[in-house]
């Protein structure tokens, strides 16, 4: 178990309409900098497949422009927790991000939080505070293959496009 303080600011700009959270950045993002980086989480492919674009390179650089092309802002529903390596299940002592100054400076209208746990988080720990609910996606973990692989993985995924 170790005390995890995220490490990076969120990713918007004032057109911003939607935000997408996930709980911390896990070891393998940590180690890579940036957002989703662990080479196996299908992040990056599913949301390119959403804004029918192709995924973009490595480099944060090109993952901030692609994000803001879309209209899209990236974040975590943490700003600090104790975690067993990137196991979501073991998070204890959550500190939660403030999302009301973030909101304010955007045309965000709709939060969405990639799996259980950061969907389960952000509605008790920040829904008040934000002003709206988090709506669930499916995990893009490595350790989610399984659901990845089912028909319906993408097409909820697919729904960001009603808000985009």
């Amino acid at each position: 178990m170790a005390r995890i303080v995220h490490p990076w600011e969120p990713v918007f700009d004032e057109h911003s309409k939607i935000l997408i959270l996930g709980t911390i950045p896990s070891p393998r993002s940590r180690e890579a900098g940036f957002y989703y980086g662990h080479p196996q989480n299908c992040f990056w492919r599913a949301l390119a497949g959403v804004l029918g674009r192709p995924e973009p390179a490595s480099d944060a650089a090109s993952k901030v422009a692609f994000l803001l092309q879309g209209g899209i802002a990236l974040w975590d529903v943490l700003r600090a927790c104790d975690i067993d390596g990137a196991s979501d299940s073991s998070i204890r002592n959550p500190e939660p991000n403030l999302f009301r100054p973030l909101i304010g400076k955007t045309a965000i209208a709709s939060i969405f939080a990639t799996g259980r746990k950061a969907t389960e988080l952000f509605n008790a720990l920040c829904r008040d505070e934000a002003g709206m609910e988090a709506i669930y996606l499916p995990s893009t973990s490595p350790a989610n293959r399984a659901a990845q692989a089912r028909p319906d993985f993408m097409e909820q995924w697919m729904a960001l496009r009603r808000f985009l």
